[in-house]
């Protein structure tokens, strides 16, 4: 079994959150960049990260990287690499790309000569001219940075943020992977109350619920490497039966959602109820100014409207002071808050105690995050 290197990429702002992540599960000499985080694993590692990175949006597995001023270049050092060792003779795989600052601009030229550059190569392993491509899926992308082509194979398929519990989804729903980090970014644990006053169809509830039995997010989908050869099957039943077996299924949780809209308060116990996790989850439909806030220490994270849309600007500047009139008044309260909303503090009327900034989608968001004490011991 030879070293490769992975890549795990990330929305912007949580490179750190990926980092500690990998870092848990044990891998070193981590390489940080801007939206992706490199590291040295097998093939046996495919499953692993697949199954457990919770914050990650992809895991690519990394072909080789290189200058490319022409595209002859291009097509002469991709066809160099060694494409027939991972795709198969029958193997789907189609090229994506993009480029930044770099001479080859044209994203739609480079994809085709790295698709003929692989196709000559897997001609020479296979001794064939046409290729069926009938069996397993391999996603290509070549990457363009400043002249410098890095060239991968998507190792997940559908983004890692599907993590097959949204039976239904609300409107504007927050990204899995992004909830995730939300929870790890805060002092929650699983010996706290976590409350979310805003809790859509649960994903910050579900999410929280996940970290704190220790249930790997990708127990409950499948990944495309799942079908290549070189992935021995072995690797994946090996990897989920671990999972299984490292998950705290006794652990009891106190985490509450809470929602004005009684379909989005259906939709999340629906989804809790798809992993099992309905017993962990109280799911009520509440305003949120309408609830008795009385245990001690808990920690609220929520994702609370915007007002990005015409005429929710006034009604979301009452919620954000409600907010702040309410939850001052929960001293032992840590409360973590998710918006886009450059005027919050002002609103809510307290300056955060860290404020960091990240992206759901492709909205610009600050998350504003007030500590409280300490729980006594």
């Amino acid at each position: 079994m030879g070293e490769i290197e992975l890549i795990a990429t990330t929305t912007f702002g949580l490179e750190a959150v990926v980092k500690r992540e990998l870092q848990n599960l044990g891998y070193k000499d981590l390489k940080v960049e801007n939206g992706k985080i490199t590291f040295k694993a097998s093939e046996k590692d495919i499953p692993i990260v697949n199954l457990w990175l919770r914050s990650a949006d992809r895991v690519l597995l990394k072909m080789g990287e290189f200058e490319a001023l022409t595209f002859e270049e291009l097509f002469e050092k991709t066809k160099a690499l060694p494409w027939e060792e991972w795709i198969t003779e029958d193997g789907e795989f189609t090229v994506e790309g993009k480029s930044v600052k770099s001479k080859l601009f044209s994203i739609s030229d480079c994809q085709a000569i790295v698709k003929k550059a692989v196709v000559e190569k897997l001609k020479n392993k296979y001794k064939r001219e046409w290729f069926e491509e009938t069996g397993p899926k391999f996603t290509i992308e070549v990457s363009l940075l400043k002249d410098i082509a890095t060239l991968t194979v998507d190792t997940s398929g559908s983004g890692l943020h599907k993590r097959g519990y949204r039976v239904h989804g609300v409107e504007a729903p927050l990204k899995e992977t992004l909830a995730a980090a939300l929870v790890q970014l805060s002092y929650w644990n699983e010996n706290r109350l976590l409350l979310d006053p805003f809790c859509g169809s649960g994903t910050i509830p579900i999410e929280a619920a996940m970290i704190g039995k220790k249930m790997a997010p990708g127990l409950y989908r499948n990944f495309a490497s799942e079908d290549w050869p070189r992935v021995k099957k072995a690797y994946w039943q090996e990897a989920r039966r671990e999972a299984w077996d490292l998950m705290k299924r006794d652990l009891k949780l106190e985490i509450i959602g809470l929602d004005i809209d009684n379909k989005a308060i259906e939709v999340a116990k629906a989804n809790a109820a798809y992993i099992e996790l309905d017993e962990e989850i109280r799911f009520i439909h509440r305003d949120f100014r309408k609830y008795n806030y009385k245990d001690e220490y808990g920690v609220i994270i929520c994702n609370p409207p915007y007002g990005e849309r015409i005429g929710e600007k006034e009604e979301v500047k009452r919620l954000y002071k409600d907010m702040g009139s309410i939850f001052k008044t929960l001293d032992t309260y840590s409360i973590y808050i998710l918006t886009s909303n450059e005027d919050f503090e002002r609103l809510y009327g307290k300056k955060a105690d860290k404020r960091r900034k990240l992206y759901n989608g492709r909205i610009k968001v600050d998350y504003y995050q007030y500590y409280g004490p300490r729980p006594l011991k």
